[in-house]
């Protein structure tokens, strides 16, 4: 068999730890550290540098079922079954505040561009916003008539998208609170949603084994793919906004090219369901996760001369493509252990894919120093409420000297 060319995807690791099914995996910012959840009720962060030691964060009752680090990475959020929403500090001694206001599973938790805020959806039918700092519940979104799989924040923060076990995905405003649309084209579940980089679009798959990416400013459909042969369960964005990365119970991942519409790679890796996918913040790596209690990750080379692009203007896909399962497949089998060896990697002539490492220090420092600011104001706040309780207490303790006083 031929081996792979440069552009093909390959597999760098997998990490071997949950005792129970993957549910969720996310790349902090600087792609040192990859977060996943479980159905063994931890959460684990992985050092993508070798022989680094996990960490397991314990502390939900039960099956873990989403998670998501902050802008800044200084932050990790989880959703669990039990009902509940954490916020960990991912180092080595994993502290977490727990925020309650869900009745039901939480399936999804996502942060807002500006780390200020994070979405939840609930199997009690709700969407819900909080502040991160303030550490408390702000509103909730309740138009849905079943279960809400997924809710993800616009890359400018203005809207939220959410998808349900009622077959349909809501473009919601922030500010309003309203739902602006209700996309129902979908003929079963829908179990993921997320926006592309642009912020012009929406990608959702759904349990009928289908993805499908909407113009959320003329809410037309812009593309239809049935790719899979089981429920798509999870999908990412690259970066770039060029391509969408798929998970499915049939075992497989798929990258899809969204200029041209078309299907560019099946990967197999999982045994059993491949039940999630991220792309780390750059685009170079991918993470995937399955029922196998296996964590992937993934080079991706085939986009490598796109990473210099992510900051520059995101094209939106290319409009009205259906793709079915008869288009040719590229299947990409996966030799054990690693998917090239790392002589061969090195001797790929390099292109120029990241910052000046003196800019990135910079940049890591300032991002540093926010996060600080951001704990101190969050300190701040909490006092003055504690200030506001006591005076509010005082006031009324007053009034009931005052009223028991006689004239």
């Amino acid at each position: 068999m031929a081996a792979p060319c440069p552009e093909d995807p390959s597999l760098e690791r997998h990490f071997k730890g949950h005792r129970d099914a993957v549910t969720s995996v996310d790349f902090s910012l600087n792609t040192k550290q990859l977060a996943s959840g479980s159905m063994d009720s931890c959460l684990m962060v992985w050092h993508m540098k070798p022989q680094s030691r996990a960490y397991r964060f314990a502390g939900h009752k039960d099956a873990v079922t989403c998670v998501n680090f902050s802008p800044s990475g200084h932050l990790l959020a989880s959703g669990s079954r039990d009902k509940t929403v954490r916020i960990w500090i991912p180092n080595v001694k994993g502290e977490s505040t727990v925020f309650r206001a869900h009745t039901a599973t939480v399936r999804s938790v996502h942060f807002c561009s500006d780390g200020q805020s994070f979405v939840t959806a609930s199997d009690d039918k709700t969407v819900k916003v909080w502040s991160t700092h303030r550490q408390k519940f702000l509103f909730s979104l309740s138009q849905h008539i079943n279960w809400v799989r997924c809710a993800r924040f616009s890359p400018d923060g203005r809207l939220i998208v959410s998808a349900s076990d009622d077959k349909t995905v809501k473009l919601w405003d922030k500010t309003s609170r309203e739902c602006v649309h209700s996309y129902c084209e979908h003929g079963s579940f829908v179990t993921s949603v997320d926006f592309h980089p642009s912020g012009t679009c929406i990608a959702a798959a759904g349990m009928d084994n289908t993805v499908k990416v909407w113009d959320v400013r003329t809410h037309r459909l812009l593309q239809h793919y049935q790719l899979h042969s089981a429920a798509v369960n999870a999908l990412s964005f690259h970066p770039s906004g060029n391509y969408l990365l798929t998970a499915s119970s049939d075992s497989t991942l798929k990258i899809l090219d969204l200029m041209e519409g078309r299907l560019l790679y099946t990967l197999h890796g999982h045994q059993g369901p491949a039940t999630t996918v991220a792309f780390s913040r750059t685009g170079e790596y991918f993470a995937s996760g399955g029922s196998d209690e296996q964590v992937m990750v993934w080079k991706s080379n085939f986009d490598v001369v796109d990473y210099g692009e992510v900051l520059k203007v995101h094209r939106p896909p290319a409009p009205l493509a259906t793709s079915s399962g008869s288009l040719p497949e590229v299947d990409f089998p996966i030799p054990p252990g690693r998917g090239r060896s790392q002589e061969s990697v090195q001797s790929q002539p390099q292109e120029p894919t990241s910052m000046p490492q003196t800019l990135t220090s910079t940049l890591e420092h300032i991002v540093g120093q926010l996060d600080v600011l951001t704990q101190t104001v969050s300190i701040l706040e909490q006092r003055l409420t504690l200030t506001e309780d006591r005076l509010k207490q005082c006031l009324e303790n007053q009034q009931l000297i005052m009223q028991r006083t006689p004239p």
